[in-house]
């Protein structure tokens, strides 16, 4: 009996900081319509920070309580301080973007963070001392329960029961729920919206920096504790439901129990089990345990395709120049030729997601699924089969189609963020089960000493790369000028009225979204046939932000698109890694001031405007 106690104790205290996590996050996305990827970079600053003033102070100050409390909360305030930051600088300036592109900022946001903490405090793990007067154990039957974990047990409700009382009770919180509501209303009523959204940004960032500072008495402070407590913080919110701080208070508890009985139970398919509930949940409810199904949101005004220019022998002049610079690498030295490989297999990637949020409006957080499966399809199907790189790489592309036929139709029921959501929950559980199924893809260690150009000059491979995004490119431009592509634009842009008109729009989307797979899945391929190893990282949620960077900094509506993003992210993020120690801190500079500065990607800077700022239909 003491065990199942214990289990339910360990995934309630879980679940508390999760839900300080969720809550935060529900609020400036319920106020600001902003999905914050860098939310787990504010975490990781509340308990770097907090573990970083405990470890330099004397001991002796340490192993007072209100020093150790003093430290917490300068952890938490200084996360807010750099929220009020954000906001003014980065969420202001894109307060009428799309959604994606925020996003994308907020991901460059998390790189710059992370350099920043890595240039001043170090690499190391920071271990601070336990609480004092809590370092002990509560006795339970035979077993045991830190005492520091049953306080923060308590602190979520407490912090639920705070937030409740604040946006109930008091004008401001009654602002903030109309906000959520309708912010345009708001405005329209008189009320300044620029404050209040200040006001949310610090107050989340702030709970953010609080559950990271909470950590410390359990485990140490580190720079890698950031993406996977935002990616399950993602769950919670999705699952709770968008907006809602109560169904985020009881998905967390849901998923504090998964994960506490999962460890016990199936230690070697937690992180499977914590997505698979995620997906569940969205299967039987798509609006979350206690959300709304999104209404008819205002669009942005959809401008039409663009070659980025108008003549047609500049066109050939810029194929020219590409072809020039990739027979350049082919005969340089195998860095150049290994970059270039790069640069044209995640244009590839980047295009096949391209096609899909372009044309149908469906928008992917977890497009790496498909890459990664199709890059193990392929590995696998070479070392057990000996197959070829040609029929590996038809594998790939078949089992990433087998992968989104059966998605199909969990995925045709949901929408907007609940739709990016779930695709994220399905390549965290490719990803995961890519890390724990040690006997078949071998776990972290991956699947290497693959020769699939064993036999082939690599100059023939390259060629087949080349040729294979040329008429990936040529592809896409048919599709973009076919009756096809103006039937899923059509849907895309006014689907009731695409409707009456007899278009069967579920089907039209259903199709590009299965080529959409299969072009990723035979980018996935590619990759391991280029690489000779495949690592679990290939599905994971950075390669899946790798894609979405790559169609937005070239530019979603621009048809070079994708091969800009390719040539900016691979290209001059290679460069930059070879001339800087901290370059990722650099290229997310580089990417935020380009989501403010050009919103409408690279392919903007010529002149072709995708978006105008704050256009609504």
């Amino acid at each position: 009996m003491s065990f199942w106690l214990i289990q339910c104790l360990n995934g309630l205290s879980h679940a508390s900081t999760l839900f300080m996590m969720a809550a935060g996050l529900t609020l400036v996305f319920g106020v600001t319509r902003i999905v914050n990827f860098a939310h787990g970079s504010f975490f990781m600053l509340g308990a770097l920070v907090a573990g970083t003033l405990l470890t330099k102070w004397q001991p002796s100050w340490s192993e007072q309580g209100l020093t150790y409390v003093a430290a917490i909360v300068m952890g938490a305030l200084l996360a807010a301080l750099l929220g009020a930051l954000t906001e003014w600088l980065l969420f202001r300036p894109l307060r009428n973007s799309p959604p994606l592109y925020p996003l994308v900022a907020t991901f460059g946001l998390s790189l710059a963070l992370h350099d920043v903490l890595l240039a001043f405090l170090g690499p190391q793990e920071v271990f601070a001392p336990r609480f004092p007067g809590l370092k002990g154990a509560v006795q339970i039957g035979e077993d045991f329960f830190p005492e520091w974990q049953l306080v923060t047990l308590c602190l979520g409700p407490l912090v639920w029961l705070l937030l409740h009382l604040l946006l109930k009770q008091t004008k401001w919180g009654q602002q903030v729920r109309a906000a959520t509501q309708d912010r345009d209303m708001l405005d329209a009523l008189g009320v300044n919206p620029a404050p209040l959204m200040m006001g949310v940004v610090v107050l989340g960032c702030g709970l953010a920096g609080l559950a990271g500072a909470l950590q410390l008495p359990r485990e140490p402070a580190n720079l890698q504790m950031d993406l996977q407590m935002v990616v399950e913080t993602f769950v919670v919110v999705v699952m709770g439901g968008l907006g809602s701080i109560a169904g985020a208070f009881f998905a967390a508890v849901l998923i504090g129990l998964v994960h506490a009985f999962g460890i016990h139970f199936f230690p070697q398919a937690t992180l499977v089990l914590i997505f698979l509930t995620m997906a569940l949940v969205l299967a039987i409810r798509p609006q979350g345990l206690m959300g709304e199904l999104p209404g008819a949101a205002p669009r942005e005004k959809v401008p039409p395709f663009s070659m980025g220019s108008t003549s047609q022998t500049s066109r050939y002049a810029w194929v020219a120049v590409l072809m020039a610079i990739a027979a350049g690498a082919m005969t340089s030295g195998a860095y150049a030729q290994s970059v270039m490989e790069d640069v044209l297999i995640v244009l590839l990637f980047g295009l096949s997601l391209q096609a899909m949020m372009a044309l149908s409006g469906w928008v992917s957080f977890g497009h790496a699924a498909y890459f990664g499966l199709g890059a193990y399809a392929a590995a696998l199907g070479h070392l057990h089969a000996g197959l070829s790189a040609i029929w590996a790489a038809l594998l790939g592309m078949a089992t990433a189609l087998l992968a989104a036929a059966l998605m199909a139709r969990l995925l045709r029921r949901s929408s907007g963020v609940y739709l990016a959501m779930l695709s994220l929950a399905f390549a965290q559980m490719i990803w995961a089960s890519a890390s724990q199924w040690v006997s078949l893809t071998g776990g972290d260690n991956g699947l290497i000493g693959l020769h699939f150009l064993e036999d082939t000059p690599r100059w023939i491979f390259q060629i087949c790369l080349i040729s294979l995004c040329a008429l990936a490119l040529f592809g896409f431009h048919r599709l973009v000028r076919s009756s096809l592509g103006a039937a899923l634009q059509a849907g895309r842009d006014a689907p009731q009225r695409a409707l009456a008109s007899g278009l069967d729009v579920s089907k039209f989307n259903m199709q590009v979204f299965l080529g959409s797979a299969a072009l990723a899945g035979l980018a996935g391929a590619l990759w391991a046939i280029s690489k000779g190893a495949v690592f679990p990282s290939v599905a994971s949620v950075s390669n899946s932000v790798d894609a979405l960077m790559v169609v937005l900094l070239g530019g979603l509506h621009l048809l070079w698109g994708s091969l800009i993003g390719s040539l900016f992210l691979m290209g001059l993020g290679a460069e930059m890694g070879r001339h800087f120690e901290y370059w990722r801190g650099l290229l997310g500079l580089l990417i935020m001031a380009l989501m403010v500065f050009a919103p409408g990607g690279l392919g903007g800077l010529n002149g072709f405007k995708p978006f105008q700022s704050g256009g609504k239909r």
